[in-house]
């Protein structure tokens, strides 16, 4: 599948696959309350360059996209999900999160494992019995 590249008022070509990836990078860092000083530390870069992967301005390496994955405890999956494909998450879910996914998903960290899975088997069980009836349940 071909993607175009986005101009930017700069004149620069940004590919939207690395404005995607960076995105989800700084959503992420954001989740999970960390400053672009600790991931640059971690990923063995400057703050500045995680400013560009953040923008898309500069492609992430695969091997530093896998240290950056393993710092902010992600997949590497997870920084391409939602590229606009048909099995995406917003194709699953019938358009953008909302508020409250967000806050889902920034506030699951502070769970215990075992918990996260309790809370991850609520939200199926919801959903496959709202999609069965296509009532919402009251917990």
């Amino acid at each position: 599948m071909a993607r175009v590249a986005i101009k930017t008022p700069q004149g620069d070509n940004l590919n939207p696959v690395d404005l995607h990836v960076g995105r989800r990078v700084a959503e992420r860092r954001q989740a999970l309350r960390y400053s672009q000083a600790q991931l640059a530390q971690a990923a063995g870069v400057t703050f500045q360059q995680i400013q560009k992967y953040e923008r898309g301005s500069n492609r992430i390496a695969a091997s530093r996209l896998w240290e950056i994955a393993e710092f902010l405890n992600v997949d590497l999956n997870y920084f391409f999900e939602g590229l606009g494909l048909p099995d995406g998450p917003e194709a699953r879910m019938g358009g953008a999160p909302t508020k409250q996914t967000a806050e889902i998903a920034r506030r699951a960290p502070e769970l215990s494992v075992r918990n996260q899975k309790l809370v991850l088997d609520l939200i199926q069980q919801l959903a496959r019995v709202s999609a069965e009836t296509g009532a919402e349940i009251d917990v």
